[in-house]
Order: structure tokens, then sequence, then C-alpha cells
């Protein structure tokens, strides 16, 4: 039986594997069983290192209400405060990834929107925006208003001079987007030399996201993910 924290642990290990890993400033949290809750890992703690008994359930004032953190830590990163203002405007949203992977990162610090120009960006069709103004250290009231202001309605932000943003009604589709947005921003710079990325027909690349964003294409691809982790994870501690 999956439970949140399992999921958690999935996607944060998935995440190292793509790259997401930026020191404290990567965050992934998932919206606790009470209002004003989330689940977020221990200040400092990398994401190949969590495991389902890290994971700390929160509250608005960072308060510790359950978990064992990791390596005698049990503080939470305060820079998730910011995902408090996503989940309350957001009542779909259930699990956000907020990271400063290389490929995202450039685009960010180039001012650059990432173009949904290939299949594999389809997923983010119509569903991205980009917040040019760079709002400083997402740790206050101010910073989160911001953000969930910039992200609207749509599932996944383009920070300027930052990184990406994804909200999801899941931890897979949180992941899902993220793993794909930076694998786009990627091409987007390797296209760059070569005429650059040209937008996909809208008519196609709805068609295209419809049926990417399905619960079933997530959930399987999520799953083959975590399994290729799970690989490398053994193949590393033998």
């Amino acid at each position: 039986m999956t439970t949140p924290r399992n999921d958690l642990t999935d996607c944060a290990h998935i995440l190292a594997d793509e790259k997401h890993e930026s020191g404290l400033a990567g965050q992934i949290t998932a919206r606790g069983p009470h209002d004003n809750t989330y689940w977020t890992l221990p200040l400092g703690l990398a994401f190949d290192e969590a495991t389902p008994n890290s994971w700390l359930l929160i509250d608005e004032q960072l308060n510790v209400l359950e978990g064992e953190g990791a390596y005698g830590i049990r503080e939470p990163n305060p820079a998730t405060r910011f995902h408090l203002w996503v989940y309350r405007s957001r009542p779909d949203v259930h699990a956000i990834v907020h990271t400063h992977p290389p490929a995202a990162s450039a685009l960010a610090a180039a001012e650059t929107p990432l173009i949904v120009g290939h299949m594999d960006a389809t997923p983010l069709f119509d569903d991205l925006v980009f917040l040019p103004e760079w709002p400083g250290l997402p740790t206050a009231d101010r910073e989160g208003e911001i953000i969930a202001g910039a992200l609207g309605k749509k599932h996944a932000l383009l920070l300027a001079h930052h990184g990406l943003l994804t909200a999801g009604r899941s931890v897979q589709e949180a992941a899902f987007l993220a793993v794909f947005m930076e694998r786009m921003a990627q091409l987007q710079l390797n296209a760059a030399p070569v005429g650059g990325v040209q937008p996909i027909d809208p008519t196609e690349a709805r068609r295209a996201r419809d049926f990417l964003r399905t619960d079933r294409i997530m959930n399987i691809t999520f799953n083959a993910w975590s399994r290729r982790a799970a690989r490398q994870r053994l193949g590393r501690a033998t």
C-alpha cells in the first residue's frame, strides 16, 4: 500500500537521479492530513538520502507534528514556507516540487521562458507560466503571495533568476512535470545553435497533453522511474 511518505521518497530519489538536487534549494512537499500542514524533508537532507521515516509533518508555523527526521536533524527547511501559500490558494494541489536544476536554471538566469516545441514538452502545454522577476529568497509571506499569484491556475512555473516549480494533483504529477520540464529546458539549450526550439501546433500540442497527462500515463511513468532509482541505489550499495 502506497503512502504519502513512500511516494515522496520515490519522488526524491527520482529527482536526485535527474540531477535536480541543488543544496538546500531543492524542496518537495505534499499536503498533510489537516489544514495548513504539509510533509517536507529536514533542513539539509539531500534527495537521495530520503527515507519514508525522514519526512516531517509541519504546520504553518513550521512546528514539527510528526516524523523522525534524519541524522539527528528534525528541523524543517524554512524555504518551504512559500509552499503553504500555494496550498492555500489551490485546493486541487496536493504536492509541490521546487528545484534549481541546471538547464531550467540556465533559462531562468537568461530570463528566457520555456517553449513547448517537442512531444515530451506537451504535458506542459498551456499549463506553464513564467515569472519574469525574482522576488528574493522565498522564506517570507510576500514571496509566497508572489509565487502563488504567478502560478495562478497553472501547474508549472519557471521563475527568473531562480528555478522551477511544479504543483501536482498528486506527488506523481508534480514529479512527472518537473522531470520533463528540466529535460525540455536542456533540449532548448541544445537546440539554440541549430535554430532554436520552434513551438508545436497548438491543436496537436493540446491533444498530446491530454493523453500524456492522464493519471494512468503519469503513474506508470513514475513507477518506472521509481524502479530505476531503486536499481541504481542497489547498485551503489553493492
